[in-house]
């Protein structure tokens, strides 16, 4: 079985994140990033399902240079090769295009099981595996909990506010896991090592046959106009109780505030 997880490289979200001025997107060179913790726990699903039956894990991503640094963390967990595609159009593309770009990808790695995580941790949309289920006319089993691979037939549970559903496919097909479906592993000293060795390749966009004008910012469905910084978080209120007024200047203040 092939098994192709579909990594992104996002900034590190206790790091200084911006946008660049020039175009208002976000800044991806100029900050620290590390692989998506929503797409670890769709490596570690991969990684188990091989270790239960004879399988390949690669890990697929787009973005910037530094978006190597995802792939790297893959195979450090397990994963057996990575591949990055890499092109300067690719610069400001959105949802729509990015599953453009996985879903050439994906067909030419021939993959029989496509896994996703919930969402990415910058952009937090959750759509890109639908649109890729789409273009390469796959099933779709979204979102689950807890996830079983038995023979060609893959079951998740999916968990509501009010009630868990089973759906079950067949592959090939994409997947993408919660939060709640594992807990993703460590990279070992040994997985390190290994990952070194490991296959990497660097795809571009006429390496998938795709035209530079059908990605990129220009061909994004939105496009941010302004940006304005947060301002600065200001002193809280200290409410005392030297005489034993603080019950009530406290009530007031939460009622001022509409707290209450």
């Amino acid at each position: 079985m092939k098994i192709v997880v579909c990594a992104k490289f996002v900034p590190d979200a206790t790091a200084d994140r911006r946008f660049r001025p020039e175009d208002s997107t976000v800044d991806r060179a100029g900050v620290d990033g590390l692989l998506s913790e929503l797409d670890e726990y769709a490596v570690e699903t991969a990684l188990t399902v091989k270790e239960a039956g004879d399988a390949e894990v690669t890990i697929l991503t787009v973005g910037p240079d530094q978006a190597a640094d995802a792939v790297k963390k893959g195979l450090q967990m397990g994963a057996d090769a990575g591949v990055h595609v890499l092109d300067d159009a690719i610069h400001g593309s959105d949802a729509v295009a990015t599953s453009l770009i996985l879903s050439k990808a994906l067909a030419r790695l021939e993959a029989d099981l496509v896994v996703f995580g919930m969402s990415s941790t910058d952009g937090a949309m959750g759509v890109v595996p639908a649109m890729v289920s789409e273009r390469l006319g796959l099933p779709a089993v979204t979102l689950g909990s807890e996830v079983t691979v038995d023979g060609q037939t893959v079951r998740i549970r999916r968990d509501g506010d009010t009630a868990s559903d089973t759906i079950e496919g067949t592959l090939p097909l994409v997947l993408s896991v919660s939060d709640q479906a594992n807990e993703p592993r460590y990279p070992s000293f040994k997985g390190i090592m290994a990952a070194k060795k490991k296959p990497v390749e660097t795809w571009s966009l006429a390496d998938l046959e795709i035209a530079p004008d059908q990605v990129g910012g220009a061909s994004a469905w939105t496009e941010v106009v302004e940006v304005t910084a947060r301002p600065p978080r200001t002193a809280g209120t200290i409410v005392t109780d030297d005489n034993g007024s603080g019950a009530a200047e406290l009530v007031e203040f939460l009622s001022t505030n509409k707290f209450l």
